[in-house]
């Protein structure tokens, strides 16, 4: 049981990666407005952020020459750093919750029927079984 929850959760994880990259972040804020240069930034930032925030699907991406000399591209860099970090770290948090959530009810549901199995063998203390054997 434990296992196909943890597969779905995987699965669920690679669906939202695989349809976030369709349309990319940067040809979204150009179509909102931004200046191509902060979109380029952002995009750098965001990736660079999420590979800090712990994702295993980004690397660190930054053209440093770029960085220092293009003040658009740098605040795009930074802005996208800090929100996609924000954004990566709240989902690891959110897949640790669920997937400890997820072992305290499979914990309960084994706790249960120990206790049943417990409850049964006490009530059966004392009483004479012998009987049963020919019900089967």
């Amino acid at each position: 049981m434990k296992t196909v929850h943890l597969l779905l959760l995987a699965l669920t994880c690679s669906l939202i990666f695989i349809l976030a990259g369709c349309v990319s972040q940067r040809d979204t804020m150009i179509q909102q407005g931004y200046p191509r240069s902060y979109a380029d930034g952002f995009e750098d930032g965001c990736h660079s952020g999420k590979k800090a925030g712990g994702s295993m699907f980004d690397q660190f991406k930054k053209d440093v020459r770029r960085f220092q000399t293009d003040k658009q591209y740098a605040q795009g860099w930074s802005d996208g750093f800090r929100q996609c970090e924000t954004e990566q770290e709240a989902l690891d948090r959110q897949i640790r919750m669920n997937t400890e959530q997820q072992r305290l009810i499979e914990e309960r549901e084994h706790n249960k029927r120990e206790e049943k199995r417990h409850l049964e063998k006490e009530v059966l203390k004392g009483v004479d079984t012998r009987g049963l054997e020919n019900l089967k």
